[in-house]
């Protein structure tokens, strides 16, 4: 049996955390987990293995067996991961790496000590968010702030860069490290995220395809098919 939670993050003063989310797998047998775009990039614990895991971004599905047990996490908002972690998002792109090769031993070390203390999903999450607060230094590159509300204000990719006063090269590139990718494909990743949420809504998907500025249905299919590999219908 599985069982899935996702909540609003606790200790949370420099609003890196955008959910914290825990997944418990009992059953045996061959099954499969889709995780698809959407802007963020996770800190995963496994409590019976004690790996672990920085997650994403993503561009493509990233579909990978269920490992038996629970997993404890970590969602950070678009944009905030490199600065708690320390490092470029690009660096991680569709990629799945070892928290150990990322931070020293020690920091290791001290966090799988705490982490192996607690007795639920929730003081778990405690930790890694107490541990990923004491690394921010607190200063926070403004663009990509600037770049994710004036995509929520519907100004087009295009007009971004004069917009936040750079070139477009300079804005590509400091999308790239704070997003894993430009701002071209950001547009496109938090959109269909957009999409996936209004299909949950139980909105028609015509509807949906208006509201988001696709050109039609069918330009929404599509994007979803190249995004999250499979019909919109499958993640309502």
């Amino acid at each position: 049996m599985d069982r899935y939670r996702e909540r609003a993050p606790q200790l949370d003063p420099y609003r890196l955390i955008a959910r914290v989310w825990s997944r418990r797998t009992g059953a045996a047998g061959p099954r499969e987990a889709r995780v698809v775009p959407d802007g963020c990039m996770d800190l995963i614990w496994h409590r019976e293995s004690g790996r672990l895991l920085v997650a994403g971004p993503d561009t493509v599905p990233h579909v990978s067996p269920m490992s038996r047990g629970t997993l404890v996490a970590l969602r950070f908002a678009p944009g905030a991961a490199p600065a708690a972690l320390g490092l470029r998002a690009d660096e991680l792109r569709d990629g799945r790496v070892p928290l150990e090769k990322l931070w020293s031993p020690g920091e290791i070390r001290q966090l799988s000590g705490e982490l192996a203390a607690t007795t639920s999903a929730e003081a778990a999450q405690q930790v890694l968010q107490r541990s990923v607060n004491a690394r921010f230094g607190g200063d926070r590159d403004p663009v990509p702030a600037a770049v994710l509300g004036l995509l929520a204000s519907g100004t087009r990719v295009g007009a971004m860069a004069a917009e936040i006063g750079l070139s477009e090269r300079q804005l590509h590139r400091r999308c790239l490290a704070a997003f894993g990718y430009g701002p071209k494909v950001l547009h496109r990743v938090l959109r269909f995220d957009r999409a996936r949420a209004l299909a949950r809504r139980g909105l028609p998907f015509a509807e949906i395809a208006y509201r988001l500025g696709y050109a039609d249905q069918a330009h929404l299919a599509r994007e979803v098919k190249s995004l999250g590999g499979v019909p919109l219908g499958q993640f309502t």
